[in-house]
């Protein structure tokens, strides 16, 4: 029997079964979420490694226009596409959803010129991609001037990007870190709410 997952709001979605998808926790999301506020009403959102696109649904009952969610995996990506348009369909949102089943490095090899605000990135912890990941991105031209590109990823491993990027700020939660980033040359001094870097034990 399919299990369920909440969003902050208390809404029920649809939850993976098994352990090869791992949605983003309630504290992680609630604290993600809390720092991008100001960002989220009329945005539009690239939701790389999705699963079950919890982190768009999120940012979808918070005023998202736009949300483009990227999963290779067929059951995620149905599971992705099914919550994005309950949620969508219970707000009575006009934003646009769509879900690509595709793997993330070729889609953004081919994707060019459709700029978007905020991009959150959750590749599987134990593999290798936010290195390339970030550097497709950054030469696919998706980032606008105002951009942040949000990496969430164990914290036990600790994450930092290359020269191209610039760290805007750096969380911890617990097993959990998150990294937000700009690229350098379009960067916005500051931070993502006018303070350091904060560790939450």
């Amino acid at each position: 029997m399919q299990g369920h997952l909440r969003l902050i709001s208390g809404r029920k979605l649809l939850s993976p079964k098994g352990q090869t998808i791992r949605p983003t926790t309630a504290r992680v999301r609630e604290a993600i979420m809390n720092i991008l506020a100001p960002r989220l009403q009329g945005c539009s959102w690239l939701d790389l490694f999705s699963g079950s696109g919890v982190m768009g649904c999120e940012a979808l009952e918070r005023g998202a226009q736009r949300i483009v969610a990227v999963e290779n995996n067929l059951h995620a990506a149905d599971l992705c596409k099914r919550n994005l348009d309950s949620v969508k369909e219970s707000c009575a949102s006009k934003a646009s959803v769509e879900v690509i089943r595709r793997d993330c490095q070729s889609w953004l090899r081919q994707k060019k010129g459709e700029c978007f605000d905020l991009v959150y990135l959750d590749p599987p912890y134990q593999k290798a991609l936010y290195t390339p990941v970030l550097a497709n991105l950054a030469v696919a031209n998706l980032i606008s001037t105002s951009s942040l590109v949000i990496c969430e990823y164990a914290s036990k491993r600790d994450l930092n990007a290359d020269d191209a990027w610039v760290t805007v700020d750096r969380r911890r939660y617990g097993t959990t870190g998150v990294l937000f980033l700009s690229l350098r040359e379009r960067c916005h001094h500051g931070g993502t709410d006018s303070m350091p870097p904060q560790r939450d034990p």
